[in-house]
């Protein structure tokens, strides 16, 4: 299996790195930056362009963001190569989302979306086949996580004494709003209601330290409530390590015989 990566930041160095432990070493790397060859066995060869990657790749692994999919994203999947992401909020938009699938049917492959840094995505799948009613995410982060993001424009964040409200809308306003922090947002739409019925609510709370994620969901199936407080790469206070986890189960249930 030929696997490549898109971007090298936090979450594609974890990635990279737990790949390798598995044996499952990535042979390229897709990013802007330049990069001097290293012609030792274990390194990766370094593109900047989808017309550089060979054909008998197998699966690529996009761990650069909402621009990155939209850019490279159709050019992947249209050569017939799947591809895997935790960017799920690009796909509130509309034309894009219409764009990636198209791709997918031209180049009979999938675009695989990772469950990122919530869980209990498949009881709302399930859930959803007898009808939702109602479908709510609560993201609280700690003030540094929105640094950088529009809560900077809402919030005084380096003074913020208590938890603060920065957001309430729909999931497809979050992903719009907050590309880099409300792909959860996403996935929970996704999995459920869709990016317009979703309710969202963002906090920034100087109370806590990690990221805490919460679902809450009814329907004919009856209720749920889900909680997860997860912790952030070291490197990067806005990554989510269970998010860089996800895409690397993701592939492993790729190569796996038996998939739960």
């Amino acid at each position: 299996m030929q696997i490549g990566l898109i971007g090298e930041g936090a979450i594609g160095r974890y990635v990279m790195e737990q790949l390798r432990l598995r044996g499952l070493r990535p042979q390229f790397i897709l990013t802007r930056s330049d990069h001097t060859p290293d012609h030792s066995g274990d390194a990766p060869t370094y593109v900047r362009s989808v017309s550089d990657l060979p054909s008998e790749l197998t699966l690529m692994v996009d761990c650069a963001g909402h621009s990155a999919l939209a850019q490279h994203g159709a050019s992947i999947l249209e050569r017939g190569t799947d591809l895997v992401t935790l960017s799920l909020g690009a796909l509130a938009d509309e034309t894009l989302a219409f764009e990636l699938a198209r791709a997918a049917e031209r180049g009979s492959a999938r675009l695989h979306l990772a469950s990122g840094a919530i869980g209990a995505l498949d009881c709302l799948r399930a859930a959803k086949v007898g009808g939702l009613e109602t479908v709510t995410y609560t993201g609280r982060k700690p003030p540094k996580g929105w640094k950088g993001s529009a809560a900077e424009n809402v919030l005084d964040l380096d003074s913020l004494q208590e938890a603060a409200m920065l957001f309430q809308g729909n999931a497809r306003d979050a992903a719009v709003r907050y590309p880099k922090n409300a792909n959860v947002a996403a996935a929970v739409a996704l999995a459920g209601q869709g990016f317009d019925e979703t309710r969202v609510e963002l906090i920034a709370d100087p109370t806590i330290a990690s990221n805490i994620h919460e679902v809450h969901a009814s329907g004919a199936f009856g209720s749920f409530h889900f909680r997860i407080a997860g912790q952030t790469l070291p490197d990067n206070p806005r990554s989510s390590a269970l998010a860089a986890m996800s895409a690397v189960a993701a592939i492993e249930r790729e190569i796996a015989a038996i998939t739960t």
